[in-house]
């Protein structure tokens, strides 16, 4: 049963998280602070977390930083409305979606099932690997390797580059990624492909500023060429 782990310092928050996660059949875990989050990351894995941004002790910045020095969990994290800033730091520290607050109980729910899903469909022999310059995709192990080297990717990281690489040559604008990847449609705000683009790029490219798989179609979207 996956656990999910909410870090919030507003009670009726937690409350209100944890009931619809429940509810869905989740197991869940609660910290009022980053401190509680840290050692309760330490015991037991976790499946998911939701990370509030603002809070007392080590805030969700630093919380988020620190669970990515030691694990590839998917994280969602809640915003301030109106904290862009906030929101560009945490997914270009490895979250992989977030909300801004007031936000819908819903909302977060589904956020939460769509990043919990495996993305194996049915059959196994649908999975395969994929290779490029020197870049091995496993979709089975969900694993990437440049080189020797094993890649350490996040969760939508992954299902991002395994997207392109499945779909290679054809443009996608952001929103059609945010639907294809994320599995929701965005309303306005598509900054976090951007920033997992970004982050992938990074990763992947041999010269980041000039990408020579995952480019950039000025004002149609991004394309994948092997």
């Amino acid at each position: 049963m996956p656990s999910v782990l909410v870090v919030d310092d507003e009670p009726i928050v937690r409350d209100v998280v944890v009931r619809y996660l429940r509810r869905d059949g989740y197991t869940t875990l609660q910290a009022a602070s980053g401190d509680e989050a840290q050692r309760l990351l330490q015991g037991p894995p976790v499946s998911l977390v939701v990370l509030d941004v603002m809070l007392p002790g080590i805030d969700g910045l630093d919380l988020c930083r620190w669970i990515r020095s030691r694990s590839q969990v998917p994280i969602v994290m809640l915003t301030a409305r109106g904290e862009e800033a906030d929101r560009i730091v945490g997914l270009e520290l490895g979250a992989d979606d977030y909300l801004t607050k007031p936000f819908s109980p819903r909302e977060l729910a589904v956020r939460v099932r769509k990043l919990l899903s495996r993305r194996a469909g049915p059959g196994g022999d649908r999975l395969q690997t994929i290779s490029f310059g020197d870049v091995v995709i496993d979709e089975a192990a969900r694993e990437v390797r440049k080189g020797d080297e094993l890649l350490a990717l996040t969760q939508k990281e992954f299902d991002l580059l395994l997207f392109f690489a499945t779909n290679p040559r054809r443009v996608f604008s952001r929103h059609q990624l945010m639907d294809r990847v994320w599995g929701y449609q965005a309303a306005l705000d598509t900054g976090t492909v951007t920033v997992h683009l970004r982050r992938l790029r990074k990763k992947i490219e041999d010269d980041a500023s000039h990408p020579s798989h995952l480019e950039t179609v000025f004002g149609a979207g991004y394309r994948f060429t092997p």
